[in-house]
């Protein structure tokens, strides 16, 4: 089971998994447009963003970005008990997943691409938030094959357009050429000898 979430400004999802058996397949069927949250040196839930493509870190809208710290705050045993936490958020593919770590636990491939926030205790957003809580039962591993087959298409998409913009400039440079240059009218037939020319 997830529990499906919306930002107060209703434009994105957030999510999270039950507990940390969930975690772990949210760790490993996530998009590249989420965005993973947890307490920083606690024990909390993982808290998910889905971004929209092609957004980065620095597009999360500041509201949107203390929904998901005061959900994963409140999500914490101890870290919901004390005035303030710390947040660390990063991209879902910057996480790492090795065989030797206990479940819902994960490091990082970057470590300069994590980012550190200090949020306080806010119930007011966190009920808001709460009243649109869903229990669904996706199916992850479908969804990521599914985004990942949508990336491959929009890629060969892309690369077909530059390929037939690389040859249509290819053509107008050619016409270009062709129309500077005077191999047109330097023709054999196009001559005429000063021999027959009379004076």
């Amino acid at each position: 089971m997830v529990y499906y979430f919306k930002t107060r400004c209703g434009e994105y999802t957030i999510y999270m998994g039950k507990d940390k058996y969930e975690n772990e397949s949210l760790i490993k069927y996530g998009l590249p447009e989420d965005c993973w949250f947890h307490v920083d040196d606690l024990s909390s839930a993982h808290v998910y963003l889905r971004l929209k493509p092609g957004m980065t870190l620095d597009d999360i809208p500041p509201d949107c970005l203390l929904d998901c710290c005061s959900l994963v705050k409140a999500n914490s045993i101890v870290g919901c008990k004390q005035s303030f936490v710390y947040v660390v958020y990063t991209r879902w593919q910057n996480l790492k997943k090795t065989n030797d770590m206990v479940d819902g636990a994960v490091g990082y491939h970057r470590p300069q691409n994590v980012r550190r926030t200090k949020v306080e205790k806010n119930n007011t957003i966190v009920r808001q938030i709460e009243k649109t809580k869903q229990e669904l039962y996706p199916d992850l591993a479908k969804e990521q094959e599914q985004r990942n087959r949508e990336i491959i298409a929009q890629k060969k998409a892309f690369r077909r357009e530059e390929e037939k913009a690389k040859r249509l400039e290819e053509v107008r440079l050619a016409r270009e050429r062709e129309e500077r240059s005077y191999d047109r009218i330097m023709k054999d037939e196009n001559m005429i000898r000063n021999s027959g020319m009379s004076c």
